[in-house]
């Protein structure tokens, strides 16, 4: 029997903070689980000039992704704050790179979930989160989402969605994550992780 931990890939895209404190509560779901750790990594930004370039290493948070990441994973959780009610450009950027994971099936069968922060209530959250789903279907991923099993859904004032966890962040990017939020997050880690080990044990 296989004793090595199961690695699930935590990829986000944060610019002010609320995207990145999320990806943070999906790690801790994630690593609730028995035998699972939880890999965080970013994106670097796009820039408008095209000949401007990040660092190789970003100057806080997590490493920069690789494509070795999704090779390695048994399972993704994806978040991006909420661009015009689409995935921010650099998170897109990234996914349009990966052609051969795509044609090669590195992603095919492994389980994914999505979540977003947002600075207006209403600002787009369920279309990110479904923008954020169409690359990975097309990878053929397996979609998990916040069943209303979790009462948090139903008295949320402040984010959470039955296609993945949000956050109103406010116009400023300060709103604290509201304790509903933080656990429809954790929530959402913890079911990527178990339902990864439930596919491994079925292999």
């Amino acid at each position: 029997m296989n004793t090595k931990p199961l690695t699930l890939l935590v990829l986000y895209y944060s610019r002010h903070g609320a995207t990145r404190k999320m990806a943070e509560y999906i790690a801790q779901g994630i690593e609730s689980v028995p035998g699972c750790d939880a890999r965080m990594r970013t994106v670097p930004s796009v820039s408008t000039v095209t000949h401007a370039t990040e660092s190789e290493i970003p100057a806080e948070g997590a490493p920069y992704v690789e494509l070795a990441d999704l090779q390695e994973c048994a399972g993704l959780a994806l978040g991006s704050p909420t661009r015009f009610g689409n995935m921010s450009s650099a998170m897109k950027y990234f996914w349009d790179g990966t052609a051969t994971e795509w044609l090669s099936g590195t992603l095919t069968d492994k389980p994914a979930c999505v979540f977003t922060s947002t600075g207006s209530l209403h600002g787009g959250q369920e279309s990110t989160l479904l923008s954020m789903m169409l690359p990975l279907i097309h990878h053929g991923m397996l979609f998990l989402g916040l069943p209303y099993t979790h009462a948090e859904l139903m008295t949320t004032k402040s984010g959470g969605s039955p296609y993945g966890a949000t956050h109103w962040s406010g116009v400023d990017g300060k709103q604290p994550i509201s304790d509903d939020t933080r656990k429809l997050t954790i929530a959402l880690g913890k079911r990527l992780a178990e339902t990864a080990v439930k596919l491994q044990r079925s292999e």
